[in-house]
């Protein structure tokens, strides 16, 4: 079990940092007025982790029992289905709409209509409803929020909903205004090392203070990233003789992709990276994550000049694979790009 399973707290009283939101949160939760929720901040500040623990101050113990299926929905209009991976526990049901695409709309008027017409279960611990957690609510297409929207008018009663989300930039207002905003900041430098001290500890280790800082930097933030790479330097290097950064196998990956960008400017060369780009993808690495680490790998090795223009064209790509279905298509013509970028700047330097 990794460590980010492993050490994970299950409740708000276990949480390290942000101990005023825990706070705000129990009080709530005891006052009986639970709302819908829209939890948002940065990958890796514990919003997931957040949202489980409020399921348990809720439910109770047995809200953590959780089982793992796979949910077809039948598409009105035609033969084909619709499959979804939906984590689910008496009390709760957590799906992520995204998967469906464009049928979005479809999967979450179904899991909740499903849920409404199921009759509420009355605990111990707090209400009569079921809490649906929406994962990546910022991804969902307007018909599927504005579906949404009008389902939580409908089922309030009966159902209450938790989103998940790093912005709100792409959520409808008419949403926002029906739910309680709750931001989970990054946790701070002190905070983690609060955190990381804290698994060394528990996992019999000592943290020198060099590889804490290079941690940290290395980490901005994000407390997840931060925890994955320690658990891989003491599997690595353990007794610690250097406090370098060892990078994660995706990254070293993508670093080879950039390295071959600015060697070898070819058609033959963009087909193998195609290749690379697709593997990256099948190995549930994020394609926005792709484009914006090797966008960083690139500007640190080009002329300045064409840092900007790199830049600029990362940002337009991700923009255009946030708008469309296929991720490959904009990450191939980003490094496309890219490659035209080099070749030209290197034409006119000789």
């Amino acid at each position: 079990m990794l460590w980010i399973d492993k050490h994970k707290p299950n409740s708000l009283d276990l949480m390290d940092y942000h101990l005023d939101l825990s706070e705000n949160l129990k009080n709530m939760i005891v006052g009986g007025d639970f709302p819908h929720l829209l939890v948002y901040g940065p990958t890796g500040a514990g919003k997931k982790t957040r949202i489980l623990a409020i399921l348990k101050e809720i439910y109770g113990p047995n809200a953590l029992k959780i089982k793992i299926e796979h949910k077809s929905f039948k598409h009105p209009t035609s033969s084909k289905n619709i499959d979804v991976t939906m984590i689910s526990s008496q009390f709760h049901i957590e799906i992520n709409p995204g998967e469906a695409g464009t049928n979005d709309r479809l999967v979450i008027q179904t899991i909740i209509k499903e849920i409404a017409q199921s009759p509420p279960i009355d605990t111990a611990y707090f209400g009569s409803f079921k809490i649906v957690v929406l994962n990546e609510v910022d991804k969902l297409s307007k018909d599927a929020q504005h579906a949404l929207r009008r389902t939580m008018e409908k089922s309030s009663s009966v159902c209450r909903l938790i989103m998940c989300c790093e912005s709100t930039a792409k959520v409808i207002d008419p949403i926002k205004s029906r739910c309680l905003g709750i931001r989970i900041p990054a946790p701070t430098t002190s905070e983690m090392e609060k955190v990381l001290t804290k698994v060394a500890k528990a996992e019999k280790f000592d943290i020198p203070p060099k590889l804490m800082t290079n941690l940290i930097t290395h980490a901005n933030g994000n407390l997840r990233y931060a925890l994955l790479l320690l658990e891989a330097h003491k599997a690595k290097g353990y007794p610690f003789q250097t406090c370098d950064l060892y990078q994660l196998d995706w990254e070293k990956y993508i670093s080879m992709i950039s390295g071959e960008i600015t060697t070898d400017q070819t058609p033959e060369k963009l087909s193998s990276i195609r290749a690379k780009l697709y593997e990256l993808i099948g190995h549930c690495i994020p394609p926005e994550l792709i484009i914006k680490n090797l966008a960083l790998e690139l500007i640190k090795v080009v002329d300045q000049s064409v840092k900007f223009e790199i830049i600029y064209w990362a940002s337009f790509y991700e923009h255009r694979m946030q708008l469309g279905s296929k991720p490959i298509f904009h990450l191939e013509a980003f490094v496309a790009k890219s490659m035209s970028l080099i070749k030209k700047h290197s034409s006119q330097m000789k």
